[in-house]
């Protein structure tokens, strides 16, 4: 027999930004929203690894510059977004993509 890593169907969260551009900064004025199953405001949200103070919140704008993951109770963990404070950065977006793909870099400062 087998067994497969994950439920069939199951979902997963995501944390979404805005505007959709990776690495993130902080001067763009970066929204990050959680996406997942359960409860609406039932987010938990994580910067630097310790959980930080916008708890309850799906949505909100960035700050400060970090780590940042959110944690929804039925689909877990997100994967890590990072918010720069960089004077120089360049820019892919924040999309799936695959090998062959054409991609736009923005160098922006």
């Amino acid at each position: 027999g087998w067994c497969p890593l994950s439920p069939t169907g199951a979902q997963t969260t995501q944390l979404l930004v805005e505007p959709p551009w990776r690495p993130a900064v902080l001067w763009d004025r970066v929204t990050l929203t959680c996406q997942g199953s359960g409860t609406a405001g039932a987010t938990t949200w994580y910067k630097d690894g310790q959980r930080w103070g916008q708890q309850g919140r799906d949505s909100f704008t960035v700050t400060e510059s970090g780590n940042y993951m959110c944690d929804r109770p039925s689909s877990g963990l997100s994967p890590t977004v990072t918010v720069l404070d960089d004077w120089l950065v360049l820019q892919v977006p924040a999309l799936a993509l695959v090998e062959g793909d054409t991609m736009t870099l923005r160098c922006r400062g």
